[in-house]
């Protein structure tokens, strides 16, 4: 890992580095660069990708309608409503 890669990225996350920091996380940086490449050389080829180490067996189930509710129930709860919409503060 190059201390100028690790520079940009702190500039971009707008992060201020001191020079031991900056030293630091490239160090860190570097050692886990180094274990991917050592983890990139285990052959597996033949292995099924899994999601989890063990078998699930997935229920799935029927989307079921049990009823509608009206506008009024919906909004019973909102903290400020305008109409039927819930009215929040604006976002800039």
């Amino acid at each position: 890992m190059d201390r100028e890669i690790v520079k940009k990225v702190a500039h971009l996350a707008r992060l201020e580095l001191s020079e031991s920091e900056l030293n630091a996380i490239t160090n860190k940086l570097t050692l886990v660069l180094q274990h991917f490449e050592a983890i990139s050389q285990v052959n597996t080829e033949g292995v099924i990708p899994l999601v989890t180490p063990v078998d699930i067996e997935y229920r799935f189930r029927e989307d079921v309608v049990e009823g509608d509710i009206s506008v009024d129930e919906v909004m019973q709860n909102a903290p400020s409503r305008q109409g039927n919409l819930f009215k929040v503060p604006p976002v800039i």
